[in-house]
């Protein structure tokens, strides 16, 4: 196989987790509103909603890092 074919399939997999990381936030929602529970509203990102915030910036700055990548090869 080609490098620039393993990229793209490397690409699209960091992109389908991406767009499924951007889906589970919701805004001014609790982690737990989103799959029917309720909560109090919170002012700051605590537990897997703050894990959640740092894997979808790393998966975006993985997909972008990707993108240059396909680019270049």
């Amino acid at each position: 196989m080609d490098w620039s074919k393993i990229l793209i399939i490397i690409q699209v997999v960091t992109g389908a987790l991406l767009v499924t990381s951007i889906l589970l936030q919701s805004r001014g929602a609790s982690l737990g509103d989103t799959f029917g529970g309720s909560g109090a509203f919170y002012g700051t990102r605590r537990g897997a909603e703050r894990g959640l915030f740092f894997v979808t910036i790393a998966l975006a700055v993985i997909f972008l890092a990707l993108a240059f990548a396909v680019l270049f090869v």
